[in-house]
Protein backbone atom coordinates (compact mmCIF):
# COMPACT_ATOMS: atom_id res chain seq x y z
CA UNK A 1 0.00 0.00 0.00
CA UNK A 2 1.58 3.67 -1.20
CA UNK A 3 1.00 6.32 2.12
CA UNK A 4 0.20 9.62 1.30
CA UNK A 5 2.98 11.22 3.34
CA UNK A 6 5.99 9.11 5.62
CA UNK A 7 7.29 10.58 8.45
CA UNK A 8 10.59 9.70 9.80
CA UNK A 9 12.80 10.33 12.60
CA UNK A 10 12.94 8.71 15.84
CA UNK A 11 9.21 7.51 16.71
CA UNK A 12 8.20 7.84 20.71
CA UNK A 13 6.35 4.17 20.95
CA UNK A 14 4.44 3.06 23.74
CA UNK A 15 7.43 0.81 25.12
CA UNK A 16 10.56 2.09 22.89
CA UNK A 17 12.31 4.99 21.02
CA UNK A 18 13.33 3.92 17.85
CA UNK A 19 14.90 5.25 14.20
CA UNK A 20 11.82 4.50 11.64
CA UNK A 21 8.95 5.55 9.37
CA UNK A 22 5.25 5.98 9.73
CA UNK A 23 3.24 5.81 6.58
CA UNK A 24 -0.22 7.69 6.90
CA UNK A 25 -2.84 7.35 4.35
CA UNK A 26 -6.12 9.63 4.17
CA UNK A 27 -5.37 10.53 7.36
CA UNK A 28 -4.82 7.57 9.45
CA UNK A 29 -1.67 5.29 10.18
CA UNK A 30 -1.34 2.33 7.65
CA UNK A 31 2.74 1.17 8.15
CA UNK A 32 5.21 2.06 10.75
CA UNK A 33 8.66 0.59 9.99
CA UNK A 34 11.80 0.61 12.50
CA UNK A 35 13.77 -2.13 10.82
CA UNK A 36 15.91 -0.10 8.02
CA UNK A 37 12.90 -0.61 5.86
CA UNK A 38 11.59 2.29 4.01
CA UNK A 39 7.70 2.99 3.61
CA UNK A 40 6.68 3.56 -0.47
CA UNK A 41 4.80 7.33 -0.46
CA UNK A 42 4.35 10.55 -2.56
CA UNK A 43 5.64 12.67 0.05
CA UNK A 44 8.33 11.94 2.70
CA UNK A 45 9.28 14.13 5.42
CA UNK A 46 12.56 13.16 7.38
CA UNK A 47 13.16 15.54 10.90
CA UNK A 48 16.21 13.33 11.46
CA UNK A 49 17.36 13.43 15.05
CA UNK A 50 14.07 14.69 16.05
CA UNK A 51 11.57 13.13 18.21
CA UNK A 52 8.42 12.18 16.85
CA UNK A 53 5.67 11.79 19.16
CA UNK A 54 2.16 10.73 19.36
CA UNK A 55 -0.34 14.09 19.47
CA UNK A 56 -0.17 15.84 22.22
CA UNK A 57 -3.84 15.85 24.02
CA UNK A 58 -5.16 18.57 26.33
CA UNK A 59 -7.86 17.58 28.20
CA UNK A 60 -8.56 20.61 30.49
CA UNK A 61 -9.00 23.76 28.19
CA UNK A 62 -11.49 26.59 28.73
CA UNK A 63 -12.12 28.42 25.41
CA UNK A 64 -15.40 30.49 26.40
CA UNK A 65 -15.03 31.19 30.19
CA UNK A 66 -13.63 34.01 28.43
CA UNK A 67 -15.34 34.41 24.67
CA UNK A 68 -12.43 36.81 23.28
CA UNK A 69 -11.00 33.74 23.14
CA UNK A 70 -12.51 30.96 21.29
CA UNK A 71 -11.83 27.99 19.09
CA UNK A 72 -9.63 29.78 16.62
CA UNK A 73 -7.20 31.39 19.50
CA UNK A 74 -6.82 28.24 20.98
CA UNK A 75 -6.56 25.86 18.36
CA UNK A 76 -4.20 27.87 16.65
CA UNK A 77 -2.34 28.02 20.17
CA UNK A 78 -2.82 24.26 20.45
CA UNK A 79 -0.96 23.68 16.71
CA UNK A 80 2.41 25.80 17.68
CA UNK A 81 2.64 23.94 21.15
CA UNK A 82 2.04 20.29 19.20
CA UNK A 83 -1.30 19.85 20.53
CA UNK A 84 -2.88 17.96 18.27
CA UNK A 85 -6.80 17.50 20.06
CA UNK A 86 -8.34 18.67 22.91
CA UNK A 87 -10.81 18.77 25.39
CA UNK A 88 -13.19 21.67 26.24
CA UNK A 89 -14.63 22.44 29.48
CA UNK A 90 -18.54 23.46 30.07
CA UNK A 91 -18.59 26.33 31.54
CA UNK A 92 -19.08 28.53 28.47
CA UNK A 93 -20.16 32.35 28.94
CA UNK A 94 -22.65 33.16 28.92
CA UNK A 95 -24.41 29.78 28.62
CA UNK A 96 -22.71 26.59 30.27
CA UNK A 97 -23.20 23.55 27.81
CA UNK A 98 -25.75 21.76 30.19
CA UNK A 99 -28.45 21.07 27.34
CA UNK A 100 -27.96 19.00 23.59
CA UNK A 101 -28.91 22.41 21.90
CA UNK A 102 -25.75 24.72 23.68
CA UNK A 103 -23.88 21.18 22.71
CA UNK A 104 -25.03 21.12 18.73
CA UNK A 105 -23.95 24.24 18.33
CA UNK A 106 -20.62 24.62 20.05
CA UNK A 107 -20.01 21.64 17.90
CA UNK A 108 -20.80 23.11 15.06
CA UNK A 109 -18.42 26.09 15.90
CA UNK A 110 -15.73 23.67 16.86
CA UNK A 111 -15.97 22.06 13.21
CA UNK A 112 -16.19 25.19 11.52
CA UNK A 113 -13.43 27.50 13.64
CA UNK A 114 -10.70 24.80 14.89
CA UNK A 115 -7.08 24.35 13.13
CA UNK A 116 -6.85 21.14 15.48
CA UNK A 117 -9.18 18.33 16.71
CA UNK A 118 -11.48 18.70 20.01
CA UNK A 119 -14.05 17.33 21.91
CA UNK A 120 -16.52 18.98 24.28
CA UNK A 121 -17.07 18.19 28.28
CA UNK A 122 -20.81 18.75 29.71
CA UNK A 123 -22.12 19.42 32.54
CA UNK A 124 -25.23 19.80 34.28
CA UNK A 125 -27.39 22.33 35.75
CA UNK A 126 -27.23 22.85 39.61
CA UNK A 127 -30.67 21.36 40.46
CA UNK A 128 -33.06 20.20 37.55
CA UNK A 129 -30.41 18.56 35.17
CA UNK A 130 -30.46 15.42 35.46
CA UNK A 131 -32.77 14.44 32.20
CA UNK A 132 -29.97 15.83 30.00
CA UNK A 133 -27.20 13.17 30.98
CA UNK A 134 -28.06 10.40 28.58
CA UNK A 135 -29.11 13.20 25.84
CA UNK A 136 -25.98 15.32 26.04
CA UNK A 137 -23.37 11.80 26.27
CA UNK A 138 -25.31 10.34 22.85
CA UNK A 139 -24.76 13.93 21.53
CA UNK A 140 -21.12 13.10 21.82
CA UNK A 141 -20.30 14.51 24.81
CA UNK A 142 -16.52 13.04 25.78
CA UNK A 143 -17.25 12.84 29.88
CA UNK A 144 -18.98 15.25 32.09
CA UNK A 145 -17.56 18.17 34.45
CA UNK A 146 -19.10 19.26 38.03
CA UNK A 147 -17.98 21.34 40.71
CA UNK A 148 -17.87 21.70 44.02
CA UNK A 149 -16.93 25.22 44.52
CA UNK A 150 -19.31 27.65 43.35
CA UNK A 151 -17.99 30.01 40.85
CA UNK A 152 -20.82 31.56 39.63
CA UNK A 153 -24.59 29.87 40.25
CA UNK A 154 -25.53 29.71 36.64
CA UNK A 155 -22.64 29.17 34.52
CA UNK A 156 -20.51 27.19 36.87
CA UNK A 157 -22.50 25.88 40.12
CA UNK A 158 -21.70 23.74 43.19
CA UNK A 159 -23.77 20.77 42.63
CA UNK A 160 -25.58 19.34 46.15
CA UNK A 161 -25.20 16.17 46.81
CA UNK A 162 -28.44 14.75 45.95
CA UNK A 163 -27.93 16.00 42.55
CA UNK A 164 -24.37 14.24 42.84
CA UNK A 165 -25.57 10.99 44.09
CA UNK A 166 -28.17 10.84 40.93
CA UNK A 167 -26.14 12.08 38.26
CA UNK A 168 -23.42 10.12 39.37
CA UNK A 169 -25.90 6.84 38.93
CA UNK A 170 -27.24 7.94 35.53
CA UNK A 171 -23.40 8.84 34.04
CA UNK A 172 -22.50 5.44 35.08
CA UNK A 173 -25.48 4.34 32.81
CA UNK A 174 -23.50 5.61 29.58
CA UNK A 175 -19.75 4.81 30.26
CA UNK A 176 -18.46 8.16 30.30
CA UNK A 177 -16.28 9.31 32.74
CA UNK A 178 -16.96 12.36 35.39
CA UNK A 179 -14.87 14.96 36.71
CA UNK A 180 -14.73 17.19 39.12
CA UNK A 181 -13.33 21.17 40.64
CA UNK A 182 -12.66 19.48 43.54
CA UNK A 183 -12.34 22.33 46.57
CA UNK A 184 -15.01 22.93 49.58
CA UNK A 185 -16.61 25.98 49.16
CA UNK A 186 -18.22 25.64 52.91
CA UNK A 187 -14.45 26.08 54.11
CA UNK A 188 -13.05 28.49 51.08
CA UNK A 189 -15.82 31.55 51.17
CA UNK A 190 -15.64 32.50 55.48
CA UNK A 191 -11.89 32.56 54.74
CA UNK A 192 -12.03 35.07 51.89
CA UNK A 193 -14.33 36.77 54.00
CA UNK A 194 -11.92 36.67 56.89
CA UNK A 195 -9.32 37.61 55.23
CA UNK A 196 -10.61 40.87 53.28
CA UNK A 197 -12.25 41.87 57.25
CA UNK A 198 -8.34 41.96 58.27
CA UNK A 199 -7.34 43.66 55.36
CA UNK A 200 -5.10 40.88 54.55
CA UNK A 201 -5.32 40.61 50.41
CA UNK A 202 -1.59 40.79 49.66
CA UNK A 203 -1.58 37.34 46.97
CA UNK A 204 -0.56 34.73 49.68
CA UNK A 205 -3.47 35.68 51.16
CA UNK A 206 -5.21 33.73 47.96
CA UNK A 207 -3.25 30.31 48.96
CA UNK A 208 -4.34 31.07 52.53
CA UNK A 209 -7.70 31.33 52.05
CA UNK A 210 -7.57 27.82 49.97
CA UNK A 211 -5.92 25.57 53.00
CA UNK A 212 -4.92 21.94 51.50
CA UNK A 213 -7.66 20.59 53.52
CA UNK A 214 -10.18 22.80 51.17
CA UNK A 215 -8.61 20.41 48.71
CA UNK A 216 -8.05 17.33 50.39
CA UNK A 217 -11.97 16.90 52.24
CA UNK A 218 -13.68 17.37 48.69
CA UNK A 219 -11.25 14.61 46.92
CA UNK A 220 -12.22 11.82 50.08
CA UNK A 221 -15.96 13.09 49.62
CA UNK A 222 -15.97 12.90 45.93
CA UNK A 223 -14.46 9.39 45.82
CA UNK A 224 -16.33 8.14 48.73
CA UNK A 225 -19.28 9.11 46.34
CA UNK A 226 -17.57 7.20 43.51
CA UNK A 227 -16.90 4.16 45.79
CA UNK A 228 -20.76 3.73 46.37
CA UNK A 229 -22.22 4.41 42.75
CA UNK A 230 -19.07 3.02 40.86
CA UNK A 231 -19.25 5.95 38.64
CA UNK A 232 -15.58 6.49 36.32
CA UNK A 233 -14.30 9.41 38.33
CA UNK A 234 -12.00 12.15 37.44
CA UNK A 235 -10.03 14.72 39.13
CA UNK A 236 -9.07 17.77 37.59
CA UNK A 237 -6.23 19.93 38.90
CA UNK A 238 -4.98 17.90 41.69
CA UNK A 239 -1.71 20.35 43.45
CA UNK A 240 -1.37 17.93 46.72
CA UNK A 241 0.07 14.59 47.12
CA UNK A 242 -2.13 13.88 49.98
CA UNK A 243 -4.88 13.92 47.45
CA UNK A 244 -2.73 11.18 44.91
CA UNK A 245 -2.88 9.21 47.91
CA UNK A 246 -6.06 9.18 48.85
CA UNK A 247 -6.99 7.87 44.89
CA UNK A 248 -4.40 5.41 45.32
CA UNK A 249 -6.03 3.61 48.19
CA UNK A 250 -9.89 4.16 46.25
CA UNK A 251 -8.10 2.33 43.63
CA UNK A 252 -7.05 -0.45 45.44
CA UNK A 253 -10.85 -0.69 46.79
CA UNK A 254 -12.03 -0.88 43.32
CA UNK A 255 -12.60 2.63 42.48
CA UNK A 256 -12.12 3.66 39.12
CA UNK A 257 -10.41 6.95 39.52
CA UNK A 258 -7.99 9.45 37.17
CA UNK A 259 -5.77 11.81 38.25
CA UNK A 260 -4.12 14.93 36.47
CA UNK A 261 -1.66 17.82 37.80
CA UNK A 262 -1.28 21.04 35.59
CA UNK A 263 1.97 22.40 34.03
CA UNK A 264 1.91 25.36 36.60
CA UNK A 265 1.58 23.19 39.77
CA UNK A 266 4.74 21.35 38.72
CA UNK A 267 6.28 24.59 38.07
CA UNK A 268 5.40 26.91 40.54
CA UNK A 269 4.78 27.52 44.14
CA UNK A 270 3.69 29.61 46.75
CA UNK A 271 6.62 31.91 46.59
CA UNK A 272 5.93 32.37 43.22
CA UNK A 273 2.88 33.47 44.32
CA UNK A 274 3.78 36.04 46.50
CA UNK A 275 6.71 37.45 43.43
CA UNK A 276 4.16 37.75 40.84
CA UNK A 277 0.69 38.16 42.34
CA UNK A 278 -2.43 38.26 40.14
CA UNK A 279 -0.20 36.02 37.05
CA UNK A 280 0.05 33.12 39.73
CA UNK A 281 -3.31 33.30 40.54
CA UNK A 282 -5.31 30.17 40.00
CA UNK A 283 -7.80 27.67 41.47
CA UNK A 284 -6.51 25.86 43.52
CA UNK A 285 -4.01 28.07 44.38
CA UNK A 286 0.06 26.68 43.80
CA UNK A 287 1.38 24.81 46.78
CA UNK A 288 4.50 24.67 48.60
CA UNK A 289 8.15 23.45 47.17
CA UNK A 290 7.26 20.15 49.21
CA UNK A 291 4.30 20.06 47.43
CA UNK A 292 5.75 20.10 44.06
CA UNK A 293 8.45 17.63 44.52
CA UNK A 294 5.60 15.40 45.89
CA UNK A 295 3.52 15.84 42.70
CA UNK A 296 7.23 15.30 40.13
CA UNK A 297 6.84 12.09 42.52
CA UNK A 298 3.71 11.11 41.81
CA UNK A 299 3.97 11.45 38.44
CA UNK A 300 7.45 9.58 38.03
CA UNK A 301 5.34 6.51 39.35
CA UNK A 302 2.05 6.90 37.11
CA UNK A 303 0.01 7.68 40.17
CA UNK A 304 -0.66 11.34 38.21
CA UNK A 305 -2.14 10.23 34.69
CA UNK A 306 -1.14 13.22 33.21
CA UNK A 307 -0.63 17.00 32.79
CA UNK A 308 -2.86 19.69 31.37
CA UNK A 309 -2.57 23.11 31.01
CA UNK A 310 -6.36 24.10 32.96
CA UNK A 311 -5.70 27.20 30.03
CA UNK A 312 -8.00 30.24 31.11
CA UNK A 313 -7.08 33.59 29.30
CA UNK A 314 -7.47 36.82 30.61
CA UNK A 315 -6.69 40.20 28.80
CA UNK A 316 -3.29 41.45 30.79
CA UNK A 317 -4.91 44.66 32.50
CA UNK A 318 -8.09 42.48 33.67
CA UNK A 319 -5.47 40.09 35.48
CA UNK A 320 -4.17 42.86 37.43
CA UNK A 321 -7.16 44.28 38.79
CA UNK A 322 -6.01 42.08 41.65
CA UNK A 323 -2.76 44.18 42.59
CA UNK A 324 -3.15 45.30 45.45
CA UNK A 325 -6.37 42.81 46.36
CA UNK A 326 -5.93 39.45 44.93
CA UNK A 327 -9.30 38.77 45.60
CA UNK A 328 -10.34 41.22 42.65
CA UNK A 329 -8.08 39.67 40.46
CA UNK A 330 -9.67 36.64 37.88
CA UNK A 331 -8.28 33.08 38.50
CA UNK A 332 -6.49 31.03 35.74
CA UNK A 333 -3.45 30.86 33.42
CA UNK A 334 -2.72 30.90 29.33
CA UNK A 335 -0.88 27.45 28.69
CA UNK A 336 -2.40 25.11 26.00
CA UNK A 337 0.63 26.78 23.78
CA UNK A 338 3.76 26.60 26.34
CA UNK A 339 2.18 23.42 28.71
CA UNK A 340 4.48 21.01 26.19
CA UNK A 341 7.31 22.94 25.52
CA UNK A 342 7.68 23.73 29.28
CA UNK A 343 7.24 20.50 30.36
CA UNK A 344 9.60 18.95 27.91
CA UNK A 345 12.54 21.28 28.95
CA UNK A 346 11.74 20.53 33.16
CA UNK A 347 10.53 16.58 32.50
CA UNK A 348 12.91 15.39 29.52
CA UNK A 349 15.81 17.50 29.25
CA UNK A 350 16.37 17.55 33.33
CA UNK A 351 16.12 13.77 33.19
CA UNK A 352 13.00 12.97 35.31
CA UNK A 353 11.04 11.51 32.68
CA UNK A 354 12.18 9.88 29.81
CA UNK A 355 10.60 10.63 26.17
CA UNK A 356 8.51 6.97 26.49
CA UNK A 357 6.70 8.05 29.70
CA UNK A 358 6.59 11.80 28.17
CA UNK A 359 4.55 10.38 25.61
CA UNK A 360 2.42 8.41 27.55
CA UNK A 361 1.67 11.46 29.86
CA UNK A 362 0.79 13.75 27.16
CA UNK A 363 -0.80 11.47 24.80
CA UNK A 364 -1.47 7.85 25.91
CA UNK A 365 -2.37 8.17 28.63
CA UNK A 366 -5.11 11.26 28.22
CA UNK A 367 -6.52 9.41 25.05
CA UNK A 368 -7.21 6.47 27.53
CA UNK A 369 -8.80 7.92 29.86
CA UNK A 370 -11.33 9.55 27.95
CA UNK A 371 -11.59 7.11 25.08
CA UNK A 372 -10.22 9.57 22.31
CA UNK A 373 -11.02 6.73 19.56
CA UNK A 374 -7.69 6.34 17.67
CA UNK A 375 -5.90 8.62 19.37
CA UNK A 376 -2.81 8.53 21.85
CA UNK A 377 -0.67 6.36 20.15
CA UNK A 378 1.65 5.87 17.56
CA UNK A 379 -0.23 2.76 16.04
CA UNK A 380 -1.43 0.78 12.79
CA UNK A 381 -5.48 2.34 12.58
CA UNK A 382 -4.58 5.42 14.91
CA UNK A 383 -4.76 8.82 13.56
CA UNK A 384 -2.04 10.03 11.76
CA UNK A 385 -1.49 12.95 15.01
CA UNK A 386 1.90 13.50 15.42
CA UNK A 387 4.43 16.56 17.59
CA UNK A 388 7.68 16.56 16.48
CA UNK A 389 10.32 17.63 18.86
CA UNK A 390 13.86 18.92 18.02
CA UNK A 391 15.43 18.16 21.14
CA UNK A 392 18.46 20.24 20.70
CA UNK A 393 17.06 23.56 19.54
CA UNK A 394 16.46 26.01 22.82
CA UNK A 395 14.00 29.10 22.35
CA UNK A 396 12.37 31.08 24.26
CA UNK A 397 9.45 32.19 25.37
CA UNK A 398 7.48 35.15 24.21
CA UNK A 399 4.15 36.25 25.93
CA UNK A 400 3.51 38.87 23.09
CA UNK A 401 3.76 36.46 20.45
CA UNK A 402 1.14 33.95 22.00
CA UNK A 403 -1.59 32.78 20.23
CA UNK A 404 -3.92 33.77 23.06
CA UNK A 405 -5.63 37.11 23.91
CA UNK A 406 -3.46 36.49 27.39
CA UNK A 407 -0.33 38.59 26.14
CA UNK A 408 1.69 37.45 29.25
CA UNK A 409 2.70 34.37 31.23
CA UNK A 410 4.53 33.75 34.81
CA UNK A 411 7.23 32.24 32.13
CA UNK A 412 7.47 34.98 30.13
CA UNK A 413 11.04 35.17 28.57
CA UNK A 414 12.18 31.67 30.02
CA UNK A 415 14.61 29.74 27.97
CA UNK A 416 13.35 26.58 27.03
CA UNK A 417 15.26 23.60 25.39
CA UNK A 418 13.32 21.39 22.76
CA UNK A 419 11.42 23.43 19.88
CA UNK A 420 7.91 21.88 18.52
CA UNK A 421 9.42 21.30 15.25
CA UNK A 422 6.36 20.29 13.59
CA UNK A 423 2.53 18.96 14.43
CA UNK A 424 0.71 16.83 12.47
CA UNK A 425 -3.49 16.41 12.80
CA UNK A 426 -4.40 13.16 10.57
CA UNK A 427 -1.66 13.68 8.86
CA UNK A 428 -2.07 17.52 7.56
CA UNK A 429 0.90 20.01 8.40
CA UNK A 430 -0.72 22.64 10.76
CA UNK A 431 2.91 24.28 12.29
CA UNK A 432 6.02 23.65 10.70
CA UNK A 433 8.21 24.88 13.35
CA UNK A 434 7.67 29.03 12.65
CA UNK A 435 4.47 29.22 11.54
CA UNK A 436 0.87 27.89 11.11
CA UNK A 437 0.33 26.06 7.87
CA UNK A 438 -3.58 25.05 8.91
CA UNK A 439 -6.63 27.27 8.44
CA UNK A 440 -9.68 27.32 10.61
CA UNK A 441 -11.97 24.09 9.78
CA UNK A 442 -9.02 21.88 9.84
CA UNK A 443 -10.37 20.44 13.28
CA UNK A 444 -12.62 17.46 13.62
CA UNK A 445 -14.71 16.92 16.32
CA UNK A 446 -14.06 13.90 18.86
CA UNK A 447 -17.04 12.13 19.72
CA UNK A 448 -17.61 10.94 23.09
CA UNK A 449 -17.79 7.17 23.62
CA UNK A 450 -21.46 6.92 23.96
CA UNK A 451 -22.11 9.07 20.72
CA UNK A 452 -24.77 8.44 18.30
CA UNK A 453 -25.85 8.90 15.15
CA UNK A 454 -29.29 10.57 14.33
CA UNK A 455 -29.91 7.01 11.97
CA UNK A 456 -29.21 5.42 15.68
CA UNK A 457 -30.94 7.75 17.48
CA UNK A 458 -33.91 7.48 15.51
CA UNK A 459 -33.84 3.68 15.24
Amino acid sequence: MKADKVISGNLVLEDRVVRGEVGIKDGVIVEIKDNGDSIQAREKLDFGECYVFPGFIDVHVHCFSNPDEGFTKVSRGAAVGGITSFLDMPYDLPNPINNVDEFQSKRRRLEQESHVDGGLIATIKKSGGLDQIQPLAEAGAAAFKMSLFETDPYRFPRIPDYEIYRAFQLIRETGLRVGFHAENDDLIYPLIEEHKKNNNTEPVAHSDSRPPVTESSAVLKLLEFAYWTRVKLHIFHVTLPRCIDYIQQFRKEGVDVTAETCYHYLLLDIEDLKEKGPLVKVNPPVRSKEDVVGLWHRLKTGEIEFVTSDHAPWLYDKKLEGEGDIFKSPSGLPGIEILAPLLYDAAVVSGKLTPVEFGKIMATNPAQTFNLHKKGSIAIGNDGDLTVVNPHKTHRINAQALQSIATWTPFDQQQLQGKIAATFVRGHLVYDGEKLTGVPGDGKFIPGLAYKTEREMIK
